[in-house]
């Protein structure tokens, strides 16, 4: 019975972290079919209600250092087997996140450290704390292939003690397909999708430009927008970015081409909105992006994807290079938009490949993957040691 405390942003918290650590968990949980006990260690902020979490939950104060020692010495104290830490810059406080060294290196317990960006170029710090987390981690999860050979080039980690486990999806329900197409508004249309929190750094603007010569041919396509302005945006420039894509729909006559829904979504909402669309795109201008739980999402529920060649969509889009569409050029946006939108036979056939993709993401595998994973770590005792080879995790 492998006890794990988990390291990360957590629900209530509405975050991509928070989200995925709760999945995780369940999943875990379920793998374990109520052996897996577990303790979850929030990061939080000064302004965050406590009340809205779990009772159970251990609270870890973002910008107080000495809060990272005390919480490693209560784990040392404690039954807990191993620690997942969910690593993401701007999570942690201190410069690049530097307050959860203090942290691992007071930690006497068996790590496991996910990696949800791994940075190609780093400057300092970032390199500095990456480097030392990856140091004193027993394992290392990484979501793409391309990760663990920047792991090995740049950071010097051995391939031994790294994992790969693909970001968990759903599992599809293509049969609710059409109702959920028909309650959204977009039954005879061709959609295409974009998800996430509203910034410069979802490329949407690109997909704008690039509309005009797809109705050309698509005359009944759809683009929607779904999701709320980045709140760190919304608190520094208000909507103002929201306002510039509203305007530059206006001024390209696309009104009854774009949809955008500006609220936040249930888990179950983005489920049914990726399920209903034709086509899901992730036009992201950067490119040493390693994870976007957006589109394994979209690959995980069967739905074509076109995306910029980021290092993620490289990865998981391996052998269909010409789903890799490069950032800024709108001409080749415009004709991979038309070939995947105007044949229904070529739709089918991506959704087939997607679905192939998939099978390996979905929750439940990816579950009783890190299970494993944290049974094995935890048995051998590795932590305390600080980096002691574990057997390889099968896949």
């Amino acid at each position: 019975m492998t006890h794990v405390a988990y390291v990360s942003t957590y629900v209530p918290k509405r975050c991509g972290l928070a989200t995925y650590t709760d999945h995780l968990r369940q999943w875990v949980r379920e793998a374990g079919r109520g052996r897996a006990e577990d303790t979850v260690i929030a990061m939080v902020d000064d302004q965050e209600r406590l009340e809205e979490y779990d009772a159970r939950t251990w609270f870890l104060r973002r910008n107080v250092i000495d809060a990272y020692r005390e919480m490693a010495r209560r784990l040392n104290e404690s039954p807990v087997d191993v620690v997942s830490l969910q690593h993401e810059f701007g999570i942690f406080g201190g410069d690049a996140g530097a307050h959860i060294v203090e942290f691992v290196r007071e930690l006497r317990k068996p790590l496991v450290t996910t990696f949800h960006t791994v940075l190609e170029h780093p400057e300092e710090p970032y390199r500095r704390v990456q480097r030392a987390l990856a140091e004193r981690s027993d394992r290392i999860v990484v979501m793409s292939r391309c990760a663990l050979q920047i792991l090995g080039r740049v950071y010097g980690v051995p391939m031994g003690k790294m994992v790969h486990i693909p970001h968990g999806t759903p599992v599809p329900t293509p049969e609710r397909r059409s109702a959920i197409r028909k309650l959204l508004g977009w039954s005879g249309r061709r959609v295409l999708m974009t998800f996430g929190l509203l910034g410069p750094g979802k490329g949407i603007d690109l997909i704008l430009r690039a509309l005009p010569s797809v109705i050309e041919r698509v005359p009944d396509v759809l683009y929607a927008i779904v999701g709320q302005t980045h709140p760190e945006i919304r608190r520094r420039d208000g909507e103002a970015y929201r306002e510039q894509l509203e305007s530059m729909v206006r001024n390209l006559g696309l009104s009854r081409h774009v949809v955008m829904v500006n609220r936040y979504l249930s888990e179950q909402d983005l489920v049914d909105h990726i399920l209903a669309c034709d086509l899901y795109v992730t036009p992201y201008p950067g490119m040493q992006q390693i994870t976007s739980g957006t589109l394994a999402y979209a690959v995980g529920l069967g739905r074509p994807v076109l995306s910029t060649p980021y290092v993620y969509a490289r990865d998981l889009l391996e052998g269909m290079g010409e789903l890799l569409i490069p950032y800024g050029d709108v001409e080749a946006w415009s004709q991979a938009l038309i070939r995947l939108l105007s044949d229904d036979t070529v739709l089918r056939r991506y959704e087939w490949r997607m679905a192939q993709i998939g099978r390996e993401m979905y929750w439940p595998r990816v579950g009783e993957t890190h299970l494993e994973l944290f049974d094995q770590v935890a048995r051998l005792g590795a932590g305390a040691s600080g980096g002691t080879a574990v057997a390889t995790v099968s896949r």
